[in-house]
């Protein structure tokens, strides 16, 4: 006996992109987002305060090691300027990649219940990570100030990396987030990489010093869009080596940029097929 339509494909969910209500798909998307917001400081003496000391504290530390231990630092023009930006925008893409992993399964009772558009849970995860990022920003925009960095047209287009950063990790959290889903296996992969990804990232280290060592490596390590992202912003805000001329040549700048195209589209296309069979799968 041949199997029924129902047995042969399980039936989808809510669609993972919505029906095209755009003011509906932001509404939920905020609301989600305001509730993990609320929730994750809730009981918390200091609240939202903690969303500014974690990342001071840990830069304090590694400013100190590196600026006066290691001497990482040494003869870099505003290298504590350039070292709290690039662990701001790399915390950035590693909070919102690391709660995605996990944000469909986490929220399997309101996937069981509830009809909606799949793509609010890793897009509420993004924004309440760009919450976190804005009042970081405010906090590097202090330091600058205190440390004597002069102003600069070119800090008008950082929203332009940022930008850039946050669509390749919401769309990097949409393909880890539906694969875990039904590969457990996901989570402890991914953050492997993350650790790989935090020290071949030159974040600690000015990228001066790996093309002072060697420029293959550094237009290596600069095809990673992150570190694209990274260099560039650091371009913007202190007039260090431009991307273009860090990874080799103006048209090597293509292919960060072609490869967080094609990440995002795959997060985007892998999402949309598998998100709304997540409940059934849970």
């Amino acid at each position: 006996m041949s199997a029924t339509p129902q047995q042969a494909y399980p039936v989808r969910g809510p669609t993972a992109l919505g029906d095209g209500d755009l003011r509906r798909f932001w509404n939920l998307t905020r609301t989600l987002a305001a509730t993990d917001w609320k929730v994750r400081f809730y009981g918390s003496a200091l609240g939202y305060v903690w969303s500014l000391l974690r990342p001071l504290m840990l830069f304090g530390i590694v400013y100190f090691v590196f600026s006066y231990v290691v001497k990482a630092g040494a003869g870099v023009e505003d290298y504590g300027v350039i070292l709290l930006l690039a662990m701001i925008l790399y915390f950035f893409f590693s909070e919102v990649t690391g709660a995605g992993v996990t944000a469909m399964v986490d929220r399997e009772s309101l996937l069981r219940k509830v009809g909606f558009p799949r793509a609010v849970v890793p897009l509420s995860v993004a924004l309440v990570a760009a919450m976190n990022l804005a009042l970081n920003v405010v906090v590097l925009a202090i330091f600058v100030a205190v440390s004597g960095v002069h102003p600069r047209w070119t800090w008008l287009l950082l929203p332009i990396p940022f930008a850039l950063l946050l669509v390749f990790a919401t769309g990097v959290s949409m393909l880890l987030s539906a694969l875990y889903v039904r590969y457990r296996d996901i989570r402890p992969i991914w953050e492997v990489v993350m650790q790989a990804l935090f020290y071949a990232t030159p974040i600690l280290y000015p990228i001066e010093a790996v093309i002072g060592h060697s420029g293959t490596l550094a237009t290596i390590a600069l095809c990673n869009p992150i570190a694209a992202i990274i260099q560039e912003s650091r371009h913007l805000l202190t007039g260090a080596m431009p991307l273009s001329e860090a990874i080799g040549s103006p048209a090597l700048v293509l292919v960060p940029l072609a490869l967080l195209v094609a990440v995002t589209w795959l997060g985007v296309h892998v999402f949309d097929r598998m998100a709304p069979r997540a409940a059934e799968e849970l």
